[in-house]
């Protein structure tokens, strides 16, 4: 998957409105899908409610920021990500792709409309999660406003990114359950959403301090409580300070994942 390939020029309906045709059958496709939809919508939402009722997380943590980061990290991982991997996957063995590349559309064009369905019902997800947690009046003011927003965007960003490079070894839809498992499953356990890293070892937590969700949810600890990955309490200048790590490892991870999509994303089945 060339860049040259992605950014072909074209002519005809502009860019916006060929993503936005495709995208619009997209989501009829997945509204037509009770198991996907279901799986999409419910899931994740099951899974950030495990969080309160079997009191994992940090204690000292409010319960709205913590709602708040599992809600991200749950939707990334299980929604974003998994599902993703799924719906290119499915695409690519049904030609799907291979057509859509055959007219107007660019190769970007195609992976960005078919992901936007899944986006977002995922953007819907956090959101509906945010109204619960006002609604419950575990709402705090965020100690920085930017920081979350980038930890969402740049999370999607890298979601869609590893999502199209794991097809590269994913050759079923069905085999994307075997094939996501060291992500979803690594990233569950050991990216801080159920736990503070500050529970592990001094080692452990070091390496899990760079895998791909975690830079995602030490920012959004940062914007909405104010504390960084070991519970200390910070604002102001030492707020961005200390969010330089997690910034420079997600946005590493976001190279890594567009160098490994553009040269193993294959557009055809193999025969």
């Amino acid at each position: 998957m060339s860049t040259a390939t992605l950014e072909r020029p074209t002519t005809g309906p502009s860019r916006i409105a060929r993503v936005r045709s495709l995208a619009t059958a997209e989501t009829r496709l997945l509204l037509r899908n009770r198991t996907a939809l279901v799986n999409s919508v419910v899931l994740p939402l099951l899974l950030v409610a495990v969080v309160p009722v079997l009191g994992l997380g940090d204690g000292d943590t409010p319960l709205g920021p913590l709602l708040m980061q599992a809600s991200v990290g749950i939707t990334l991982i299980y929604l974003t990500y998994y599902n993703l991997v799924t719906t290119y996957v499915a695409r690519r063995e049904d030609l799907v792709l291979q057509r859509m590349r055959t007219g107007e559309l660019t190769g970007t064009e195609v992976l960005a409309a078919t992901a936007a369905p899944t986006l977002l019902v995922s953007i819907g997800q956090i959101l509906v999660v945010a109204a619960g947690v006002l609604v419950l009046g575990e709402w705090t003011a965020p100690a920085d406003v930017v920081l979350p927003l980038v930890a969402v965007l740049g999370g999607v960003v890298l979601m869609v990114l590893l999502a199209a490079a794991s097809t590269s070894f994913t050759r079923t839809p069905e085999a994307a359950q075997i094939t996501t498992l060291p992500i979803v499953l690594v990233n569950t356990a050991l990216s801080g959403i159920l736990y503070p890293l500050s529970i592990f070892p001094e080692a452990l937590a070091t390496v899990a301090r760079f895998l791909p969700v975690t830079p995602v949810i030490e920012l959004l600890q940062l914007g909405l409580a104010g504390t960084t990955w070991d519970g200390e309490v910070v604002s102001g200048g030492e707020l961005w300070s200390s969010a330089l790590q997690p910034l420079a490892v997600l946005a590493a991870w976001i190279v890594v994942g567009a160098v490994v999509a553009a040269k193993g994303f294959r557009w055809a089945p193999r025969r």
